[in-house]
C-alpha cells in the first residue's frame, strides 16, 4: 500500500516452496529476488524430491548470480541483494529418507502450522534478533526498534553465503508458511496462527490470499508474499 516496487519474488513449485525480498533502497533488489527464483528453477527438477546437496548448490548460485548484477565500485546501498526461505522435499539418503529441509537467508521466515500452534523454525538475520538474543533488546519491542530493517545476512552480499539450514522429518500431513517480513511487520504470530486455524482455502479465497489481504489491511507498507504449503504423503 506504501511502496511503488514490488521487490518480492517467489516459487511455489514442488519439490521447492520458496520467498525471496530484494532489499529495500538497494540497487535492483526486484532483479536480485526474481534472480534467485530463476536460479532455483534452473537447478532443481519438478515433481521429484531434490537432494540436499543440489539445495545448497542452488543457494551457492543463486547467491553468484546477484552478485554479478553488482557492478564494480558498488558499495553499501548500490548492492544488489536479497533474502532467502524455503522448504523443499528432499531425499537425504538410504538411512534418512525423505524429509523436508528448511533454509533461510535474511528476515525472511519459514512457520510450521500444526494446526493449533505456529511455530518459528528459522531465526531472522538482522539487528534486532542479535540484540534479543545477546538480551539487550525485548522481543516485544524488537518490531518498533529503529534498526528493525537492518539484516546481517543477505544473498549477494559477500562472496560465500552463509544459509542457515534444518532437516524435518516428513510426516503424512504437514503445513508450512513461508513469507516475507511484510506479513511478520503488519501480523504478529498469534494473528496469523488465527487465520490459518480459520480459513483451509479449500472454499473461498486461498489462505495465502487472506493473509495478504491481512497484512494490507492493516497498513500493508511494505511488499507482502506470502507461501501456504500443505503437505499430505501417503
Amino acid at each position: 500500500m506504501v511502496r511503488k516496487a514490488n521487490e518480492d519474488s517467489l516459487r511455489a513449485q514442488a519439490p521447492v516452496f520458496l520467498v525471496a525480498d530484494g532489499m529495500g533502497g538497494h540497487a535492483r533488489g526486484d532483479a536480485a529476488s526474481q534472480t534467485v527464483v530463476r536460479v532455483f528453477e534452473e537447478h532443481i527438477e519438478s515433481g521429484a524430491p531434490s537432494t540436499p546437496e543440489r539445495i545448497l548448490d542452488a543457494i551457492h548460485s543463486s547467491n553468484d548470480a546477484v552478485r554479478d548484477l553488482s557492478t564494480a565500485g558498488d558499495v553499501g546501498t548500490a548492492v544488489s541483494g536479497t533474502t532467502l526461505a524455503g522448504i523443499a522435499f528432499v531425499d537425504a539418503g538410504a538411512d534418512s529418507g525423505c524429509q523436508w529441509m528448511v533454509f533461510n537467508v535474511g528476515d525472511s521466515r519459514v512457520y510450521s502450522w500444526e494446526g493449533d500452534r505456529l511455530h518459528q523454525v528459522t531465526v531472522d538475520h538482522s539487528a534486532v534478533q542479535e540484540m534479543v538474543d545477546a538480551g539487550l533488546l525485548d522481543p516485544q519491542h524488537a518490531e518498533s526498534h529503529p534498526e528493525r530493517n537492518v539484516i546481517t545476512r543477505a544473498i549477494g552480499a559477500d562472496e560465500y553465503v552463509d544459509a542457515d539450514v534444518w532437516l524435518l522429518p516428513a510426516a503424512k500431513h504437514q503445513a508450512f508458511l513461508i513469507c516475507s517480513d511484510g506479513l511478520t511487520k503488519e501480523l504478529d504470530d498469534d494473528q496469523i496462527a488465527r487465520l490459518l486455524a480459520s480459513h483451509t482455502g479449500e472454499d473461498g479465497p486461498s489462505t495465502a490470499d487472506v493473509l495478504v489481504e491481512a497484512a494490507l489491511g492493516n497498513g500493508g507498507h511494505d511488499n507482502v508474499s506470502v507461501v501456504v504449503v500443505r503437505a499430505m504423503i501417503s
